[in-house]
């Protein structure tokens, strides 16, 4: 079954831990299916961010902790790797640019996720909709991409709109 890819942002550098322990209750509940995803922190003042795959939740048809890694390299290290390295995160970003993960949306995410906030990219299905908008209650994420159709995607920022 395919899967649905958003990218969350939040204003906080702790707002997608708090995002995932509700995803994970969620979870637990069987009103969404986590597949697979990486929280990404980035605390005021630090150089990087800091990167943790969601590994405890993953099934079938999750990325893996090799994609992750060079997916999170690509978007937030390659300025501080080597120029061999960089080389292989380029020829990735190649490769990812097939289903919609290209420069833009790279540059996008970069600009996005700075110093003093945080973001979440979550590979879920099986959502109930209006039962996973009830429990964000209070919580301030902002959609920055998603693999749904445009008609999805508008009906899922009204859903999550404050």
């Amino acid at each position: 079954m395919a899967g649905t890819l958003t990218v969350w942002k939040f204003p906080t550098e702790h707002g997608a831990h708090d995002a995932v322990e509700t995803l994970k209750e969620l979870h637990k509940q069987e009103l969404i299916t986590i597949r697979d995803g990486a929280e990404v922190s980035w605390p005021e003042g630090a150089k990087k961010p800091k990167t943790h795959q969601l590994n405890d939740v993953k099934g079938a048809g999750a990325l893996g902790g090799a994609f992750w890694g060079l997916f999170l390299g690509l978007l937030f290290f390659v300025p501080l790797l080597g120029a061999a390295l960089g080389a292989g995160l380029g020829a990735l970003a190649g490769a990812l640019t097939d289903v919609g993960i290209d420069d833009g949306f790279i540059n996008r995410v970069r600009e996005e996720v700075t110093p003093g906030t945080s973001a979440l990219f979550i590979l879920t299905t099986d959502a109930t909709v209006d039962r996973v908008h009830e429990a964000f209650a209070g919580q301030s994420g902002e959609l920055i991409s998603t693999n749904l159709s445009h008609a999805e995607e508008a009906q899922l920022r009204e859903v999550f709109a404050d």
